[in-house]
């Protein structure tokens, strides 16, 4: 076998190996990059999808691949997880400051 051969068949199978991996873990990683959620925000995001009767029949599969890649990445995420469970939500959501009416000190906002 010649090394062009070998990348024909190689570099189709690293491009699916990498979407794959590009597109697991998502709800994970989409609920760490807002507020804190408690733990396991990703894993509890793809259940509630798979639980909830407005979700569309295209995005089950999606939520079932999800599942188990979030739960990784959410574990791996747990001490991250514990050293922001005390934090402020109103600092880190414009939602919660909204709600309560608060706004940032201006002190944080030149920084």
């Amino acid at each position: 076998m010649t090394c062009k051969n070998a990348l024909k068949i190689a570099l189709p199978l690293l491009a699916a190996g990498y979407a794959l991996m590009g597109a697991t873990g998502c709800s994970s990683i989409m609920t760490h990059t807002g507020p804190n959620q408690g733990y396991y925000p990703g894993t509890r995001a793809s259940l509630n999808m798979l639980e909830d009767k407005e979700t569309r029949w295209s995005m089950i599969p999606l939520a079932a691949i999800d599942l188990p890649f979030s739960a990784v990445l959410d574990t791996v995420l747990l001490p991250y997880d514990y050293l922001r469970k005390n934090s402020d939500k109103s600092r880190e959501s414009p939602r919660e400051r909204m709600l309560h009416g608060t706004h940032l000190p201006t002190d944080t906002l030149a920084k």
